[in-house]
């Protein structure tokens, strides 16, 4: 490749980065340990329920 060539990798990404960037106000706002919270709880409900069905 030569050095006149752009090879287009900073600007493909330009509008990801303004498309994430953006904020909604109508967009449902959640606490990341309100997630995780709830991943552990539906995690221990699978394994009570795995055990219970044996």
């Amino acid at each position: 490749m030569s050095s006149g060539q752009n090879s287009g990798g900073l600007m493909s990404s330009a509008g990801l980065v303004r498309y994430f960037d953006a904020e909604d106000r109508n967009a449902i706002r959640m606490d990341p340990r309100t997630v995780v919270a709830f991943g552990v709880l539906f995690g221990v409900g699978v394994q009570v329920l795995n055990a219970v069905a044996i």
